[in-house]
Parts: structure tokens; C-alpha cells; sequence
């Protein structure tokens, strides 16, 4: 049977894949400009008299994004099983530039006192509402739009835009903070890389505007299929509702620690706990992840061959073995001054010998970087196949809601509160090493109940759903 036309414009699959993941970037730019700036911004929003409490506070802010992505993923998941997939993305986008250039405009602690944080606080849950909202609607899109044989190959390329737009954050705020006075920065520099948000979204919904709806979606909408309530689909059938737990914890869960370990906490790592000047720290993880960035698509492709199951819980076993070699080679090659402090104000990070003033690393660049790369490889293996994984296990008139509701969970929760669990177990314990504690439990928690609850799901033929055929998108002719 000959699959329905798609109503409007159909764009050839690289064109679809552009615009899908050229307005994920922007989204992953905005959100991790934050974490970013994280330790910066314990400075500006927050209370100065006590360092440690005003970065943990500065930390919770940034997770409180994290804790409402699961439920951005409901409402915008409903709306996308019901609506469509092209509308939802395109609202989501909007609403995270908004919020992301407003927190370029929100005057500081100093300014306004306790509202600042308060509003900030209220800009970073709708920047985490949208976020769930966009990544479902993009993988969804691609992949509705993929060959069954390819699909991790193509969805691969969403998967990098994760790891693309946290490399676009690095490297706005590492130029501004380069061609910058310190005191420039501080007083108002900061708030330019936010402002630029304003320009990447206008790009990326003009991009987007271009794009039709999903072929699948489409016929289903075409014969009344698609779901009235996606919400009860989705949690009212007691095999859904265990399917969607075991994926949290047997895949999305560890997906989400390797991610946010080895790039996000290694970035934290090396700047906030050892002391390496930002423009090292910034190089080191930026160069990693440009040379890390093809395995996204090798490992995506690897998946259509091999099995996604394989390559993701291999990228959690081979990330817990390695971690602590790898973060006890990376504070030998960083070369810390002065000695870790257990108590007071500075505790869990380097300090001169008076117990107080911040000392600087002087690190090796090389095998920093080499260090980090081995970590964004890990990246690559767990989070390459998850997005072709997540759109085969779920049926087509529940996806956007089912599959979302994991990702962000494990995601927005196991993951983004990392950096918070891992510094505050440092500063708790003043063990160098004890914020590894997390990331390799709950990594090793995913390779076992992955390992023996999930199928396999790489040969799942998502078009036979719609009795149709698979279609791959021919370009519009010029003219």
C-alpha cells in the first residue's frame, strides 16, 4: 500500500534532518549557557557572603531545569500525539529563546536582591519545560521520516546536537570572556551570549517553518488513529506503564550520567574543583568534543548493524570501569596547586596554603584533552542509538508522550542533578573522587536491568504501524 502525501512541503531527508537538528542546537545552546556559567552566576544572582552555599544554590538552579523537563515532556508530549510534531517543536523553540534572552536582561542580586534568583529560578523551569518538549518532537520527526534500516544512522545526527550546542555555549562565552576585560564581563558581558539567543531562534523557526508533518503522523491523522488521550494511552495500560520504567532505568538513567559526567562534570571538574584557568578548561573540553563528534554517527550507524542494546549498554559498563583511572590521571595531569580543603567555605576545592585564597592549576593540555575525548567517545556510545532505541520501542499514536516521559526522567533527573550530587558529596566527604560514586552506580544500575529486562529493538519496522511504505523525502523541485 502506497503511503499518503504528506500536506505542505517535502523536503529531501538531509534538509529534514538540518532543520530538525539546526533548531535543537539552539535549544541545547540555550540551556546549557546556564551550566556554563554556572559558577559565575553564584556571583550575580545569589548571596555573597558564604562561596559554597551560593554555588550549591547556583547548582540547584541550574537542576531545577532538569527537574521540570519530565513534565514539559507530558504536556508538550500530549500535544505533539495529538497535534502533530512539526506545531510542538516549533512552540517549544520559541518559548526557550524567550526565556534564555530574558535572563540576558534580568538585572542582578546587587540590583533588585531576592527577586533576582526568584526570577531566575522561574526563567530556568520554563527553559526545562520546553527542553521537554523540543527533543521528543525532533527525534521523533527524523525518525518518522527515516528508512527502518537506517534509523540510527539518521537519528544519530539529533544526537549530536546535545553535545554541539553545550560546544556553542563553551565557545560564545569563551570569546566574550577572552576579548573582554574581567570587569566588563562581570558587569555586563555576560548577558551578551544570552542575547544572541534572540537571533539563533528567529533562524531556527524560519528554518523550520519550511518543514511538513511527519509522513506517519500524517496518516494517521488521515484515518483517525491518532490518540485522543495520549496520557491515559500511555500510563492507564499497566504494559506500557512497566515498559516506560524500564527504559528509565534500563537505558535513559545511565545514558544520562555518562552524558553530564563526561562532559558537563568534566568541564566543572577541572575549572571549579582543580582550579584550571577557564580558557584552559574551555579548550580542553571543546577540543575533545569537535574531535569526539563523529562516533555520535559511527555509533548511530554501529546500532543499524549490531543492535542499539549493545552499543548503549556497552557505553555504561566501559564509562563505570574507567571513570575513577580516568579522573585520577586527570588530577595528576592538571597539576593543582595548594591542597584540597575539607572544611569551610572553600571546602572541596584547591586553596594556597592560608586556607583561602584560590590558587591556579597548571595543566597539560594534550593529555587533558585525551583524558575528555575517552569520555565524549563514552557519550557517544551510550547517547548515539538512543533516539532510534526510544522511537522503535513505543508505538506512533503514543510516541512523543511515551518516549519523552523516560528520556527526560532519566535525563532531567538522574542526570541533571549531577553536578549538584557530585559537589555536594565532595564538599560533604572532601573526597576528591567521591562525586564518581553516582555516575558509576547508576550506570552500572542501567547495564544490569537494561541487560535483563529490555529487547533488543533495531529490527522494529515502525511503517508497518501505518500499513505503509517507507518514505524517504525527494527534494523540491527549483523553481
Amino acid at each position: 500500500m502506497q503511503a499518503a502525501e504528506t500536506p505542505g512541503r517535502r523536503h529531501g531527508l538531509p534538509f529534514v534532518i538540518a532543520a530538525s537538528s539546526a533548531g535543537t542546537i539552539v535549544e541545547w545552546y540555550d540551556f546549557y549557557l546556564y551550566g556554563v556559567l554556572a559558577a559565575f552566576f553564584s556571583t550575580q544572582f545569589f548571596p555573597s557572603d558564604d562561596p559554597t552555599a551560593a554555588l550549591l544554590a547556583s547548582l540547584a538552579t541550574f537542576g531545577a531545569g532538569f527537574a521540570v523537563r519530565p513534565f514539559g515532556a507530558a504536556v508538550f508530549g500530549r500535544i505533539g500525539d495529538i497535534a502533530g510534531r512539526k506545531p510542538t517543536f516549533l512552540l517549544t523553540i520559541l518559548i526557550m529563546g524567550t526565556s534564555t534572552a530574558l535572563v540576558g536582561l534580568l538585572p542582578t542580586y546587587a540590583q533588585i536582591g531576592i527577586l533576582a534568583p526568584i526570577i531566575l529560578v522561574i526563567l530556568r523551569l520554563a527553559q526545562g519545560l520546553a527542553l521537554g518538549g523540543e527533543y521528543g518532537g525532533a527525534a521523533i520527526y527524523v525518525a518518522e521520516h527515516s528508512p527502518d534500516a537506517k534509523r540510527g544512522a539518521t537519528t544519530s545526527w539529533i544526537q549530536t546536537t546535545a553535545t554541539t550546542g553545550l560546544l556553542l555555549a563553551l565557545l560564545v562565552v569563551g570569546i566574550c570572556r577572552v576579548v573582554m576585560p574581567a570587569d566588563t564581563f562581570n558587569e555586563w558581558g555576560w548577558r551578551i551570549p544570552f542575547l544572541l539567543s534572540f537571533v539563533l531562534v528567529i533562524l531556527a523557526v524560519g528554518i523550520r517553518q519550511r518543514v511538513a508533518e511527519t509522513p506517519i503522523f500524517a496518516q494517521l491523522k488521515a484515518a483517525g488513529r491518532t490518540s485522543r488521550s495520549p496520557w491515559r494511552e500511555s500510563f492507564g495500560d499497566p504494559r506500557n506503564r512497566r515498559l516506560i520504567i524500564l527504559v528509565l532505568l534500563g537505558a535513559t538513567a545511565g545514558q544520562a550520567v555518562v552524558w553530564y559526567q563526561g562532559q558537563f562534570q568534566a568541564l566543572y571538574f577541572l575549572n571549579t574543583t582543580l582550579g584550571v584557568p577557564f580558557t584552559d578548561a574551555y579548550l580542553i573540553v571543546g577540543t575533545a568534543i569537535v574531535l569526539a563528534l563523529p562516533f555520535f554517527v559511527l555509533f548511530g550507524r554501529l546500532s543499524d548493524r549490531v543492535g542499539r542494546k549493545k552499543v548503549i549498554l556497552g557505553g555504561c559498563l566501559v564509562a563505570a570501569i574507567s571513570y575513577v583511572p580516568i579522573y585520577e590521571l586527570i588530577v595528576r595531569f592538571a597539576h593543582p596547586q595548594g591542597t584540597l580543603a575539607t572544611t569551610g567555605a572553600s571546602a572541596g576545592r584547591f586553596v594556597a596554603e592560608d586556607g583561602v585564597t584560590r590558587t591556579v592549576a597548571q595543566p597539560e593540555l594534550l593529555p587533558l584533552i585525551a583524558l575528555v575525548w575517552i569520555q565524549v567517545v563514552f557519550v557517544a556510545l551510550v547517547y548515539g542509538p538512543i533516539a532510534a532505541f526510544l522511537v522503535e520501542v513505543f508505538p506512533a499514536r503514543i510516541r512523543y508522550t511515551s518516549l519523552s516521559i523516560p528520556y527526560h526522567l532519566g535525563n532531567g533527573w538522574f542526570g541533571g542533578f549531577l553536578p549538584l550530587i557530585a559537589a555536594a558529596l565532595l564538599a560533604a566527604t572532601g573526597n576528591l573522587y567521591a562525586g564518581l560514586i553516582y555516575p558509576i552506580g547508576i550506570a552500572l544500575l542501567t547495564v544490569v536491568i537494561g541487560g535483563l529486562f529490555l529487547r533488543e529493538s533495531r529490527h522494529v519496522r515502525i511503517w508497518d504501524e501505518v500499513e505503509g511504505t517507507e518514505v524517504e523525502p525527494e527534494p523540491v523541485p527549483a523553481g
